[in-house]
């Protein structure tokens, strides 16, 4: 590509020509960019323009960052998926052995849907469009397991749809939001992807800091999306004292007190206590509960609950798309909510999700390789570089996830490993893999 022909030495500028270049065919998938500074000498810019550029880039997807290697014009072309989410698919299959990438849950963990599925009538219901869109049966068995009093509580198809309606209805254009670093790819696409501004905020070991919150909150931010359990990536959870440390930095915003937005995605599996930030904001927070890792991602359903003021303006907004999340959805999860059977399964999976984690923790620690117990089915390694990890994994027949998707900026040093699925008996053998993967490079 001649960069002589970059009429405009913007940002948008230097984007928008590499973009026609690689839309052209000029640029083929998997070339390499020229380096930043290459690229700032030619033009007589600062590094900083160019690498705002390249962060555009990666945001359509045209582009992904490759570390200390490099950025390559994506070869994986996924249209329907975001940008981050592009950022987490692998390569094909061949050769694959265990498949630690995706954040999933173990199958052969999920509660068996056989009976819920039995007892649910042959025939489909047929009710008014304008009924309520919540099983009352449903709502009463939520809100008794709910970690505070909320004040409506209605079911959603999956905690992103919930968290996406959430901020739809209080995030415009310009608006700024607080998201987690590291922390879920999908969030940082859609806050973009609503014109808004991501303002990261950091995590040690009992969650969000409370000084980098305090910092963020400068910027007057409309929302704050957090993980209060099984933190993704990292598999941290939320301390009761932190919870009330950060309630404490907000409310010395009270002028300007944002919307929380609690992500409690891993409930059923998480051995941490049920902490939310409503237990002392409940004006202000909607808890997001869903049962994908513990119940089946193919559900697609979650509970949210919080203000009537809010909730309803939801529920008004589904009401002029599917209306409702399917009754007949609704009625297996209050089966699977209520059966002794299915409650003894969730139960198991959870120790057995600890167990593993605890088991493969402990066989890295053998090898030098020093790592919290994770809670849910993830965790955060750190690594020397990145894309040398992932490929001395990938040739061991493992593949895990680059950890840039994972950070609203720039490079990092860690993959998220799906530890979850690694059995006490594989712990072993994934545990040195993974350890000569982190010093590779």
């Amino acid at each position: 590509m001649d960069l002589a022909g970059i009429e405009d030495p913007t940002p948008r500028g230097i984007a928008g020509a590499f973009s026609r270049a690689i839309r052209a065919g000029e640029l083929a998938p998997g070339d390499r960019l020229p380096t930043v500074r290459d690229v700032a000498a030619e033009l007589g810019v600062s590094p900083a323009t160019v690498s705002a550029a390249w962060q555009a880039l990666r945001r359509t997807g045209l582009v992904v960052s490759r570390g200390r290697s490099g950025t390559f014009v994506r070869d994986t072309p996924t249209p329907w998926l975001s940008p981050r989410q592009r950022g987490l698919v692998g390569a094909g299959p061949d050769g694959l052995r265990l498949d630690l990438s995706r954040g999933t849950p173990d199958p052969t963990l999920l509660p068996d849907l056989g009976p819920a599925l039995h007892r649910v009538s042959q025939r489909a219901g047929v009710l008014a469009y304008q009924e309520e869109p919540v099983l009352p049966e449903l709502r009463d068995v939520l809100a008794g397991t709910w970690p505070y009093e909320a004040e409506s509580i209605t079911v959603v198809d999956g905690a992103t749809d919930g968290v996406t309606r959430m901020l739809e209805q209080v995030v415009s254009y310009g608006d700024r939001v607080l998201l987690e670093s590291p922390g879920f790819p999908p969030f940082f696409d859609l806050v973009e992807a609503l014109g808004a501004e991501v303002v990261p905020v950091a995590l040690d070991e009992e969650g969000v800091t409370p000084e980098s919150l305090r910092r963020a909150l400068d910027v007057r931010p409309v929302a704050v999306v957090l993980q209060p359990r099984a933190h993704n990536p990292t598999g941290i959870s939320t301390t009761a004292p932190r919870a009330l440390q950060l309630v404490r930095v907000l409310l010395r915003r009270r002028d300007a007190l944002p919307w929380i937005v609690e992500d409690d995605h891993s409930s059923g599996i998480s051995v941490a206590p049920d902490v939310s930030l409503g237990s002392w904001l409940p004006e202000r927070v909607v808890h997001v509960r869903s049962y994908s890792k513990s119940h089946g991602p193919d559900l697609r359903i979650a509970a949210m609950g919080g203000p009537s003021e809010i909730i309803d303006r939801i529920v008004a907004r589904r009401m002029l798309g599917p209306a409702w999340t399917s009754r007949m959805v609704q009625t297996i999860l209050l089966d699977l909510l209520t059966s002794s059977q299915s409650l003894d399964e969730v139960g198991e999976a959870r120790r057995q999700y600890m167990a593993r984690q605890r088991t493969l923790v402990a066989e890295l620690e053998k090898l030098d390789v020093h790592v919290p117990v994770p809670d849910g089915i993830n965790m955060w390694l750190p690594v020397l570089e990145e894309r040398a990890a992932r490929l001395h994994l990938s040739a061991s027949g493992i593949r895990v996830a680059e950890g840039e998707p994972f950070v609203a900026s720039g490079p990092t040093s860690f993959v998220r490993v799906t530890s979850g699925l690694v059995s006490p008996d594989d712990a072993p053998e994934v545990a040195a893999a993974l350890a000569a993967a982190a010093r590779a490079g």
